[in-house]
């Protein structure tokens, strides 16, 4: 059988880890710089714990483990002639990879709330799965890089998030634009609109804008029962060349007599005062964010330059720990999309200056007994910090010379009977092409 990869996941060589790696130090060191605590969970939860947790679209999306042994073995026989995977599933998988690292974490924070000192922060660079279509920025198996803080109701925590996300994209060399909203306003919207029941599929719909357009979204909405007078009194949320200011004098005006609605306004105006001089913070009223668990601030993170979905994104969720059982642990959090960061910089040649390391001296094999003796050579260049390596075989020195070639090593390194008896070293530069031979303490002394 010809092998092949699965859908949606990818090979990294030397050079797309060490990318990474350059991307992954940058985040790690800001996360650190302000406050976060590193934090690992693992792959897969219990499916109980993900799903009901991302809405409906959310849990179709996540990759179940299949029950050990022989899952089918307690499946009746009506359910399984039913093909329905509803009835199913909870009998044949109770174990699921993990969607994202938000409820992982609320699962943590909720086990451990009794250890833990508040407000705390984490951060957590780990991979996460979902079942989604692959296509140029979207994979099912990717990273995220996330900083959480929870035990805090602090707006000052979405504004030092925000100036984490400015300082951290500046260090790596993408312009953003960071698209903000709030959940309240969204809850009021459908009060508003009188479709509160229906605040999920309104959500759910205009979060889409940017991606099915105004009558995309228009469609959807009708085929999910909203009427056109509801639609219609949403309509100032279509124009496109309305300033902040104006769509916030009309939620003031349309959310009289609407709390929440107030509330989710001021808490905007709050934040976006901390960035008065900044036009990198814009607020975009259509962004919903499909996720249910967020309940104020919610962000997304654009790439200026380079035609990508978000490469960022998150918000506060003051709910989330109440479904595994612990109530007023409020929480807030964001995201960094490692792999259309990556994508992001090698489109705008962020990583030119990154190569793989190179070995820089090969130690000829001559033989078992040169071998081990060159071993010990080998070793005093590794504490010098120098990489070097000692070829397998005693092959004949046109197979080694072709290693050294392709391999691009700077130095071929001799050390034979006769070098080994007057204690020296021939050293050939592969670059220029010139030998000598030295003493092997000259070469030591010149590293």
């Amino acid at each position: 059988m010809k092998p092949s990869l699965a859908k949606g996941t990818r090979d990294f060589v030397s050079l797309d880890v060490l990318k990474r790696r350059s991307v992954i130090s940058v985040l790690q060191r800001n996360f650190e710089l302000f406050g976060y605590q590193p934090l690992e969970t693992p792959s897969f939860e219990n499916l109980s714990t993900l799903t009901g947790k991302y809405g409906e679209e959310g849990d179709r999306l996540i990759f179940k483990i299949l029950n050990s042994g022989d899952y089918l073995a307690k499946v009746n026989d009506q359910d399984l002639n039913s093909r329905s995977s509803q009835k199913l599933t909870n009998q044949i998988s109770d174990k699921a990879l993990r969607y994202d690292l938000t409820v992982p974490f609320a699962r943590f924070v909720a086990m451990n709330h009794g250890k833990l000192s508040f407000p705390f922060k984490r951060y957590q660079i780990q991979p996460v799965w979902r079942a989604d279509r692959p296509q140029k920025g979207r994979f099912r198996e990717f990273y995220q890089c996330d900083a959480d803080v929870v035990g805090s109701t602090s707006l000052f925590q979405e504004i030092e998030l925000l100036r984490l996300y400015f300082k951290t994209f500046r260090e790596l060399g993408i312009k953003i634009q960071v698209h903000m909203n709030n959940r309240k306003i969204l809850s009021a919207l459908a009060q508003y609109a009188e479709i509160s029941d229906q605040l999920i599929d309104f959500t759910v719909a205009l979060d889409k804008l940017d991606k099915i357009g105004e009558g995309g979204v228009r469609e959807e909405l009708k085929t999910k029962g909203i009427s056109d007078e509801a639609i219609a009194k949403l309509e100032f949320l279509f124009d496109s060349n309305s300033t902040h200011e104006k769509i916030v004098q009309k939620l003031r005006e349309i959310f009289e007599g609407i709390p929440i609605g107030l509330e989710g306004v001021e808490e905007l105006d709050f934040v976006f005062s901390a960035f008065a001089d900044s036009s990198d913070l814009v607020f975009n009223i259509t962004l919903a964010r499909g996720l249910d668990y967020y309940t104020g601030a919610i962000f997304e993170v654009k790439a200026q330059e380079v035609e990508m979905g978000s490469v960022g994104g998150g918000g506060r969720y003051n709910n989330l720990t109440e479904v595994f059982g612990v109530k007023d642990v409020p929480g807030v959090g964001i995201s960094f999309g490692l792999d259309r960061i990556v994508l992001v910089m090698e489109e705008l040649g962020l990583f030119e200056t990154i190569t793989a390391p190179p070995v820089q001296y090969l130690f000829v094999n001559y033989g078992s007994e040169e071998a081990l003796k060159s071993l010990t050579i080998i070793d005093k260049l590794r504490e010098h910090g120098i990489s070097s390596e000692l070829y397998p075989e005693a092959s004949k020195l046109k197979k080694q010379f072709a290693y050294v070639e392709k391999k691009a090593i700077p130095y071929m390194v001799f050390y034979g009977s006769n070098e080994i008896e007057n204690k020296e070293l021939t050293i050939k530069d592969m670059v220029v092409g010139s030998q000598h031979t030295i003493p092997i303490e000259t070469f030591f002394s010149t590293l």
